[in-house]
């Protein structure tokens, strides 16, 4: 079995926040693949399913995000599931808006989400990190993340990531270097298009917009050209 984690907040109130961009994502996936409803186990929502012919547990921490850490584990501990095979789904403010990246391991960069895991599992969990940008100003990060995403992110890149998350999540199981890469071009570069740079999903859409391009006429030689004419009623 695999672990899929996403990190929020439960209450209504932070629904729509950057920070609970974790759990959208884990909704998306859910809903993309049917899984059961959700109920409630391991302090968390959890639903189950299949991805990439792998057993997976979708969980969504109702223990606040500072303290997801106390969920995961036991589920982990549960289900005797390895660091090696969790992801782990949360907001990356050191990422730009649009951007994704995936990685095992490394510095927890300030997220108390991160770091309750690793205090209580491991800080060696594959992360899933999706760009929501830093509002410039340490003291402004807090309200940067526990507030709405803005209407032109909804109707653009986010939601744009929303829509391709659950069809690509198959690349990441089994956990390869390539699945990870597969994945994140399958989000960023949906239409497979070559030599483009990653990007977010909206940009990709604006750079191949269809231009109305007029047909080529066809060339004919003066020979045909004077038959045609010869057609054409004769002025008085």
């Amino acid at each position: 079995m695999f672990i899929f984690v996403g990190l929020g907040n439960p209450d209504a109130k932070y629904l729509g926040n950057r920070h609970n961009a974790g759990f959208m994502a884990l909704d998306a996936i859910a809903e993309d693949r049917g899984m059961p409803p959700w109920r409630s186990k391991f302090q968390s929502l959890v639903t189950e399913g299949r991805l990439g012919g792998e057993r997976v547990l979708l969980m969504k921490p109702q223990t606040y995000y500072n303290e997801s850490g106390r969920a995961v584990g036991e589920a982990a501990r549960f289900h005797k599931v390895s660091v090696d095979d969790i992801f782990v789904f949360h907001d990356e403010i050191d990422l730009a808006p649009g951007k994704l990246r995936v990685k095992k391991g490394g510095g927890l960069a300030g997220n108390n989400g991160l770091k309750s895991i690793s205090a209580h599992l491991s800080p060696d969990v594959w992360r899933v990190r999706i760009g929501v940008g830093h509002p410039g100003r340490k003291d402004a990060v807090t309200h940067h993340v526990l507030k709405d995403f803005a209407k032109e992110e909804r109707d653009g890149w986010f939601g744009d990531f929303l829509r391709y998350v659950g069809p690509a999540s198959d690349h990441l199981l089994p956990p390869t270097e390539e699945g990870t890469n597969r994945f994140v071009a399958a989000i960023l570069n949906p239409t497979g298009r070559k030599q483009q740079k990653p990007g977010t999903v909206a940009e990709d859409k604006a750079k191949t917009k269809p231009h109305l391009v007029s047909a080529p006429q066809p060339k004919t030689t003066s020979a045909m050209g004077d038959a045609l004419r010869s057609l054409l009623p004769k002025k008085d």
